[in-house]
């Protein structure tokens, strides 16, 4: 979606922008006056005239517009969009163009293969680490280094602060690191 030229978009959004209602008689004005005034290269006065004629409907004239836009070049269609952002601006949020465009982007994001971090763990997850360390920390210094417990559980719980958060394990380590020498 990325890949899509003014010109594309300008194809994808015509049959939404000629819909009825959508933009004002006053409004295609200012866009044709400002294609005209401030690039008087992208529309001349007879076409501006043209594309202004009263006698005409308003779809036909923007029918017109958007048909010569498509043909001429990426900057006219560039222009245009850009027109239509400063004259129309809570119709240019809803142009399908722009709509897939973002559609696009949160797709990009979400399947960036990061994993998303959270922002903000809250206090009750600070809880149960803490309790979680305080327990195991506990565990350790009460339990004697003679007692009859499955082999190599003092090596488990040695190790299993690398599993644990790195915060937590630096507390852990502090304790069984005089029952680590000995190992």
């Amino acid at each position: 979606m990325r890949d899509l030229t003014y010109c594309d978009r300008l194809v994808q959004d015509t049959p939404f922008l000629t819909g009825h209602g959508r933009l004002s008689e006053q409004q295609v004005d200012r866009i044709i006056l400002q294609l005209n005034r401030y690039y008087p290269q992208i529309l001349t006065d007879k076409e501006a005239e043209k594309f202004r004629n009263p006698k005409a409907s308003l779809r036909l004239r923007l029918c017109d517009l958007l048909g010569h836009l498509q043909r001429s070049s990426e900057r006219d269609c560039r222009e245009f969009y850009r027109a239509l952002s400063i004259h129309a601006q809570p119709l240019h949020s809803r142009l399908p163009s722009r709509l897939a465009l973002q559609d696009s982007d949160c797709i990009e994001v979400a399947s960036c293969g990061q994993r998303p971090e959270p922002r903000d763990r809250g206090p009750m997850s600070f809880l149960a680490g803490l309790g979680l360390a305080t327990g195991l920390a506990l565990l350790l210094y009460c339990c004697p280094p003679d007692s009859r417990g499955p082999p190599g559980a003092r090596r488990v719980l040695g190790f299993s602060p690398i599993i644990i958060d790195r915060h937590v394990s630096r507390y852990l380590l502090a304790f069984l690191a005089d029952d680590l020498r000995g190992l």
